[in-house]
C-alpha cells in the first residue's frame, strides 16, 4: 500500500456520502476522475458509504457513472479497505485498515477534492474534519458551507447584506409538533402556489409545488422525510437564471460567467425537479448566454459575486435567480458545491466561457492549495 515518491500533486477525491444525494455525488466523481489531468495530479479516490464508512474506491469513471436506463451507482462496504484521516496539522498520511491486518499508511495527500452533495458533505461537517486534519480542500469553509446548505440561514444572511430574496416561512420540527395550525396559517399568508422544501437538501429532492391549502400538510411531511426542518417559499413568476462564480486568485474579486437560463421543455416535470436534472437530458436545456438586456446581465453578475462574498464562499458557487416580468432580479439560492458532472450547469457555463472542464478542475485545486487551513 505504500506509495512511491511522486512529483505530482496528490489529490484525494472524496465522494458518495450519507445524504440522499449519494448517487449524484458518485456521478460527479465519474466525470472528475475521467477528466482530471493525470499528468499533473495523482488521484486517490475515496468513497463514503451511505452509512458513513470511508473506503478506498476504484479509480474507474465507468464504475461511478449513472448507467443507461437510470441505474445509479453506490459506494458499498465491499469496495476496499477502510480509510481514516488522522487529525492534527502533520503528517497528512491517510491510514487504511483491513479486517485482521495491521493498519498501514496510504500516504500523504496534498489536497482534498470533496465532491459531496447535501448533509454530511456540503454542509460544513466534512469541511470541519479537513480543518481539524490540516488538509487543504476545494470549496467553501465551514461557515459558508453550513449557511449555504441551510436555505433558511442563507436567506437571513443575504437579506442582512441587502441582497434581494423572496418571501418565505420556516417550519421547525418543534413548531410542527406544538402548533401546526400556526405553521399552516403562516404559510397561507405567502399566497398560492408555494414550494415546500427540505431546508438542508439539494438536487430538488423532497420538493413539492403546492397549489392550495389541501396539499400543504402532505408536502411538509414529504419534505420532513429528508430534513426535519422545512422551508416554504412563495412562488415567484419569472425566468430561472443561473450564474457560475469562481474565486479569484489572491486578493482578486470573484469571477463570474454570463447568466444562463434553465429551460424545462418537458412539461411533465412542472418545474426543474430531480428527474429533470439527472434523468431527462432531452427535457431540459441551458440557454447560454441567457437572452436578457446587457444591463440585466451585468447586474446579475454583480449580485452573484456579492452573494458569494456575503457568505464568505471560497472556490466555487452557483447562484440561482428569478428574473421577473417587472425586471427585478431575486436571489433564489447559492449552491456551494453545485452539480459538477461534465453536463452540469456550472461546468457548462465555464466551458462556454472558455474554461474547459479539465482546466476548471485544475483551477479549483490550485485555488485550494493557495489557501491556508484554519482561520483566514
Amino acid at each position: 500500500m505504500m506509495n512511491e515518491p511522486t512529483s505530482r500533486v496528490r489529490v484525494a477525491v472524496v465522494f458518495g456520502g450519507r445524504s440522499d444525494e449519494h448517487s449524484i455525488s458518485c456521478a460527479t466523481a465519474a466525470g472528475v476522475l475521467a477528466a482530471i489531468d493525470h499528468d499533473r495530479f495523482e488521484v486517490v479516490p475515496i468513497g463514503i458509504t451511505r452509512t458513513g464508512r470511508w473506503v478506498v474506491a476504484a479509480d474507474d469513471p465507468q464504475r461511478w457513472a449513472i448507467a443507461e436506463g437510470g441505474a445509479v451507482p453506490e459506494v458499498t462496504v465491499g469496495e476496499s479497505a477502510a480509510v481514516a484521516i488522522p487529525l492534527g496539522d502533520s503528517p497528512r498520511d491517510l491510514v487504511v485498515s483491513t479486517a485482521g491486518e495491521v493498519p498501514v499508511a496510504l500516504g500523504a495527500v496534498d489536497v482534498v477534492l470533496p465532491l459531496l452533495h447535501g448533509p454530511f458533505g456540503e454542509d460544513g461537517t466534512v469541511q470541519g474534519l479537513f480543518e481539524l486534519a490540516g488538509l487543504p480542500y476545494v470549496g467553501s469553509g465551514v461557515l459558508a458551507s453550513a449557511a449555504g446548505m441551510d436555505k433558511h440561514y442563507m436567506k437571513v444572511v443575504l437579506a442582512a447584506a441587502g441582497l434581494p430574496v423572496g418571501p418565505y416561512e420556516v417550519i421547525t420540527p418543534r413548531q410542527w409538533r406544538v402548533d401546526r395550525a400556526d405553521a399552516l396559517e403562516r404559510v397561507a399568508g405567502l399566497g398560492w402556489p408555494v414550494f415546500v422544501k427540505p431546508a438542508r437538501a439539494g438536487s430538488s429532492i423532497g420538493i413539492t409545488r403546492v397549489e392550495g391549502p389541501d396539499g400543504l400538510e402532505a408536502a411538509v411531511e414529504q419534505a420532513q422525510r429528508h430534513d426535519p426542518k422545512v422551508i416554504v417559499e412563495a412562488a415567484i413568476a419569472g425566468r430561472e437564471l443561473e450564474c457560475a462564480v469562481l474565486e479569484g486568485h489572491g486578493d482578486d474579486p470573484p469571477r463570474t460567467t454570463l447568466p444562463g437560463e434553465i429551460v424545462v421543455t418537458d412539461t411533465g416535470h412542472g418545474f426543474y425537479d430531480y428527474e429533470a436534472k439527472y434523468f431527462d437530458a432531452d427535457g431540459v436545456t441551458l440557454a447560454w448566454p441567457a437572452s436578457v438586456p446587457a444591463e440585466v446581465a451585468s447586474e446579475l453578475r454583480e449580485l452573484a459575486a456579492a452573494t458569494f462574498d456575503a457568505l464568505g464562499c471560497e472556490g466555487l458557487g452557483r447562484v440561482d435567480f428569478f428574473y421577473t416580468p417587472a425586471g427585478e432580479l431575486i436571489v433564489n439560492e447559492i449552491n456551494t458545491m453545485p452539480g459538477f458532472t461534465p453536463f452540469s450547469m456550472y461546468p457548462m457555463m465555464w466551458q462556454r466561457s472558455g474554461l474547459a472542464y479539465p482546466d476548471l478542475i485544475t483551477e479549483l485545486i490550485e485555488l485550494a492549495l493557495e489557501r491556508p487551513t484554519g482561520l483566514r
